[in-house]
C-alpha cells in the first residue's frame, strides 16, 4: 500500500468520490484535503469531515443517526436523490431487510443485543485453536502451489470459514458466497456512485442470500443445532423478538460482514508488511507486537475508509452548524492518518501506541465483530510471516476494487519462497 502524502495535482481539494484515485490511492488526497479543506459541503450536497477529531465526535454523537431516511434528499445533487422504484418489489424487499448497522435506538439495540454475546473476546479466543488450524492447512496448500494469490488462497478463505463455522453454514456451501458476497460490499459505496447494473447486482446478492438463509432456517427449525443460527431462531420462537426480515438480514450482515473487512484487513496488513521489512522483522520476532502490529494495520491500511450520518439535531461542529436533514460523509481512513492524532502518520510502526485509530467505528455503531477480526489477524499474520521468511510480492503494484466504502485488492500475487 501506498501512503504518500505528496500533493495531488488537482486545485480543488474536495471530497470528489467520482475520482477513481480515492479507491486506489486516497492517502495523498486525504493530507490535501485535510489541509485545506478539511471540512467543507461537497458540490453533491453532503458534508465531508476528514479530520479524526470531527470524525470521531460526530460517530459518538447522538444527534447523528446512521438511518438514510433521515436525509432530506432535496438537499442533495439528483444522483443522490435516485431510490428504488416504487412498485419495484423485490427493491422494496431489500430496502425491508437493512440490518441493524444502518438503524437507531430501539432497534438497533435489540438486534445487535440478540447477536453480540457470540462475539465477546472470550468466545472469540476460544476460536483461537480452530483458526490456526485453519491457517496451517491453507499455507500448507499455498506452499505446495509456491506462486499463489495470497487474497484468494489465504486472505479470503480463512475468514470465511470462521464465520461459516460460528453460524452452522455446511462447508459445501460456502464457495458459492464469494460472488453475492462481492456484490454487496461493492453495494455498500452510496448509491449514486454505483451504476444500475452495480445496483442490481447488490440487490440480486441479497436476495440469493435471503433465499439461502431462508432455507436454512427452516431446517434449523426442524432439528436445533449448537450454533448461531439455531440460537436466533430459539429467540424468534420465544417470543417473536425477531421478524423474518430482520432475522435475514442479521444473517447476512454476520456473514458478509463477518469476513470481508477482515480480508482486506489480512491482505492490506501483508503488503504493508512487505513493504516495510524493518516492521515485518520486529513482527516475525518479537511476540510483544503482534497485537498493537494488527492495531497499526487497522490504522494504516484503513479497510473501512468512510461511513455517514444523517443529523437529526441542530449540531454546531467545526466552525459550522449542520441542521437536521443533512448528511455527513465521515472519512475515517483520513483521520487515521491525521497528524494532529498520530505522531509521524504515514510512518508504518508495528509498535506505535497510543493507537486511537477509527478502524472499528465509535459508538453505538462500534464493529460488534472486532474481536474476531483482530484475532483472525493475529494468528493469520504471525502464522504467515514465520513460516514464510522470503515472501514476496510479485508485481509492481496489486490492483484495487473501486469500492469507495470498502477498499480492498483485486488479487494480491505472491511467491511463498521469494
Amino acid at each position: 500500500m501506498t501512503s504518500s502524502t505528496s500533493p495531488p495535482s488537482s486545485p480543488d481539494p474536495v471530497f470528489d468520490p467520482f475520482d477513481p484515485e480515492w479507491a486506489t490511492n486516497p492517502f495523498p488526497l486525504y493530507a490535501d484535503l485535510r489541509q485545506r479543506a478539511p471540512v467543507h459541503r461537497n458540490a453533491l450536497g453532503f458534508w465531508v469531515f476528514a479530520r479524526h477529531a470531527d470524525c470521531l465526535a460526530l460517530l459518538r454523537d447522538r444527534r447523528t443517526s446512521a438511518d438514510d431516511d433521515h436525509i432530506d434528499r432535496e438537499r442533495l445533487s439528483a444522483e443522490f436523490r435516485s431510490g428504488p422504484i416504487a412498485d419495484d418489489l423485490e427493491a422494496a424487499a431489500v430496502r425491508d431487510m437493512r440490518p441493524f448497522l444502518f438503524r437507531d435506538p430501539p432497534d438497533h439495540t435489540r438486534l445487535r443485543g440478540l447477536v453480540s454475546k457470540a462475539f465477546t473476546p472470550k468466545v472469540v479466543e476460544s476460536l483461537r485453536a480452530r483458526t490456526q488450524q485453519i491457517v496451517d492447512e491453507l499455507l500448507d496448500a499455498a506452499f505446495e502451489a509456491d506462486r499463489v494469490d495470497l487474497l484468494e488462497s489465504f486472505a479470503y478463505p480463512l475468514p470465511v470459514r470462521i464465520i461459516c463455522d460460528m453460524l452452522g453454514v455446511p462447508v459445501a456451501d460456502q464457495d458459492g458466497f464469494k460472488s453475492w458476497s462481492t456484490s454487496l460490499a461493492r453495494g455498500l459505496d452510496p448509491e449514486f456512485l454505483l451504476t444500475d447494473e452495480a445496483i442490481k447486482d447488490r440487490d440480486d446478492a441479497v436476495m440469493q442470500f435471503a433465499r439461502y438463509f431462508f432455507e436454512l432456517l427452516a431446517e434449523r427449525r426442524r432439528s436445533l443445532g449448537d450454533d448461531l443460527l439455531s440460537r436466533l431462531v430459539e429467540v424468534e420462537d420465544d417470543g417473536g423478538v425477531l421478524s423474518e426480515g430482520e432475522l435475514l438480514s442479521t444473517c447476512i450482515l454476520l456473514l458478509v460482514a463477518g469476513h470481508e473487512t477482515t480480508v482486506n484487513l489480512i491482505s492490506g496488513g501483508t503488503l504493508a508488511l512487505l513493504h516495510h521489512p524493518d516492521q515485518l522483522e520486529r513482527f516475525r520476532i518479537d511476540p510483544a507486537v503482534n497485537r498493537s502490529g494488527v492495531e497499526e494495520m487497522l490504522r494504516y491500511v484503513s479497510p473501512v475508509q468512510l461511513t455517514g450520518r444523517a443529523v437529526i439535531e441542530d449540531i454546531e461542529i467545526a466552525g459550522v452548524t449542520l441542521r437536521p436533514g443533512d448528511f455527513a460523509m465521515l472519512l475515517i481512513g483520513s483521520g487515521n492518518h491525521d497528524a494532529d492524532q498520530f505522531s509521524d502518520p504515514e510512518r508504518f510502526d508495528v509498535g506505535r501506541t497510543p493507537n486511537n485509530h477509527l478502524g472499528f467505528g465509535f459508538g453505538i455503531h462500534h464493529c460488534l465483530g472486532a474481536p474476531l477480526a483482530r484475532m483472525e489477524t493475529q494468528v493469520a499474520l504471525t502464522s504467515l510471516v514465520r513460516r514464510a521468511p522470503d515472501l514476496a510480492v510479485t508485481v509492481d503494484e496489486p490492483t484495487y476494487k473501486t469500492n469507495v466504502v470498502l477498499r480492498g485488492m483485486e488479487s494480491l500475487p505472491v511467491a511463498m519462497r521469494g
